[in-house]
């Protein structure tokens, strides 16, 4: 079956598409359920009623594609024009019933999708590992296959490292793939979805978001390299600062003196700091 993966849907289906090859027949849309290995999980709500009246109009132009699972019918391809359909009140769709493995329905559903290249990066990303998982292939015989770079199926894997609420934040848009590969970088990955949601509240693009990660590994790093450990109640005046400031405070404290190290990351961000400090021009 993987042999197969570099020619998409063709190649277990030679010569026809997926929704085209079989007897035409209309199937209840209650005995109708998702595919178990759809890799998409965002549907956007208005496109599908825009599809939705298309259909009112004209009709399904194309018959979905499914699978018998019981008393069910599980769907191969056209999860969207099923979605639409729904929308419309209508209680048939017309279908192809196709005798399918798991490992063909899995393979179907992620080609069919990739091939549209609408997914989102987080959803390319479980693609690609259900693909290696499922299929035991290495990134580098999976990028043969589907015509894919190493690097460019590493760098979306690599994503799903990321915490779930990080990668949800991807997945609708409120962080790009450039501001998920920065946050990657960050040596103390505890820290990871407290600084995603500044960057988010602070508007930090990628360049930012990759200095901010920087200086913030530095700290780490110089953290590490202290031989005692910083006083309790200094370290509890430091919080206490840092949610204040919404930002990064060191206090530096010998003997009976010291500083107070308060971080900004854009002009934006200084003018930010000054207003919380009541400080004005002059």
């Amino acid at each position: 079956m993987a042999k197969g993966l570099g020619k998409g849907i063709g190649a277990l289906f030679p010569g026809e598409s997926l929704e085209q090859s079989g007897q035409v027949e209309e199937i209840q849309l209650e005995l109708i359920v998702a595919n178990p290995f759809q890799p998409r999980k965002i549907f956007d709500e208005e496109t599908l009623q825009e599809l939705a009246d298309s259909i009112q109009e004209h009709g399904i132009l194309q018959p979905i594609a499914v699978r018998k699972k019981g008393r069910k019918y599980e769907i191969v391809a056209g999860e969207r024009r099923y979605r639409a359909t729904q929308l419309t009140g209508l209680e048939v769709i017309p279908a192809i019933i196709k005798e399918l493995s798991d490992t063909q329905m899995m393979e179907l559903a992620i080609l069919e999708n990739l091939q549209r290249e609408d997914l989102t990066v987080i959803e390319e990303a479980e693609a690609y590992q259900s693909l290696m998982e499922n299929l035991h292939l290495t990134q580098e015989e999976l990028s043969k296959r589907l015509g894919k770079s190493r690097p460019h199926i590493a760098n979306h894997v690599r994503l799903l490292a990321l915490p779930e609420d990080v990668r949800a934040f991807m997945n609708d848009g409120t962080l790009s793939m450039g501001q998920g590969r920065a946050l990657l970088g960050l040596k103390n990955k505890r820290r990871i979805s407290e600084i995603a949601n500044k960057v988010i509240k602070q508007g930090l693009n990628v360049r930012q978001v990759e200095m901010l990660v920087q200086n913030l590994n530095e700290e780490v790093s110089r953290e590490t390299n202290q031989p005692k450990k910083k006083d309790i109640f200094v370290a509890a005046k430091e919080t206490q600062l840092r949610d204040y400031f919404g930002t990064n405070v060191q206090i530096r404290k010998a003997n009976n003196k010291g500083k107070i190290e308060i971080e900004f990351y854009s002009e934006d961000d200084l003018e930010r700091i000054l207003e919380i400090l009541n400080l004005e021009e002059e």
